[in-house]
């Protein structure tokens, strides 16, 4: 039987084929695109039916981590994460391998299912967790196990909020690979490792 996640995975493997219907097996980098929502969007970011118990186990099987990339339309410093940030080969490499980015509108109106089966606009979602700036990142446990028990915040890992220089910004996902958040802060992190 297919699954959702199959399907989506299989689209996106036919949208890589070529005229010929064979793979690109030398891609040039994918620019972000800005979308009809005004949101600018990086191609690799995670196709999802905003399920987020099944986001988090896709990514597992994946061997990633999954966050959750907060954005408004408009918001200059969401524009300088995707165009600055996510530009930088060293960076989108580094995440693309190792993450699942879910990118949702702070005032969107798409149902998400959150993962205590709580169903709820992006927006009301946004209210949930406490989201109050654009960009916020959430990071989640890499393990789904009574985290539908746990109160919002407490899903989390991680979490940045605000613009971050390149440099910092990938090191808040080492932080996370590395799951130095067992250790100390973000914060901390950062000051150690700069």
């Amino acid at each position: 039987m297919l699954s959702r996640r199959m399907f989506l995975a299989g689209l996106s493997a036919g949208s890589a084929a070529n005229g010929l219907g064979l793979l690109d097996l030398n891609p040039a980098r994918a620019e972000a695109v800005l979308g009809d929502d005004g949101l600018y969007r990086q191609p690799w970011f995670l196709e999802s039916f905003l399920e987020l118990a099944d986001d988090l186990a896709g990514a597992n099987e994946k061997k990633k981590r999954f966050a959750i990339m907060w954005e408004l339309r408009g918001c200059p410093y969401c524009k300088q994460t995707h165009l600055v940030n996510f530009a930088k080969p060293e960076i989108e490499n580094f995440i693309k391998d190792r993450f699942e980015i879910l990118q949702l509108n702070i005032i969107g109106s798409r149902e998400v299912t959150d993962f205590d089966g709580e169903k709820l606009s992006e927006k009301r979602m946004a209210e949930k967790y406490g989201v109050r700036y654009t960009p916020t990142f959430q990071f989640f446990s890499d393990n789904a196990t009574g985290l539908a028990r746990k109160k919002p915040r407490e899903r989390e890992v991680a979490r940045a909020q605000g613009y971050l220089e390149p440099r910092d910004f990938l090191a808040m996902f080492r932080f996370v690979t590395e799951r130095a958040y067992e250790k100390g802060s973000l914060r901390d992190y950062l000051k150690a490792n700069s």
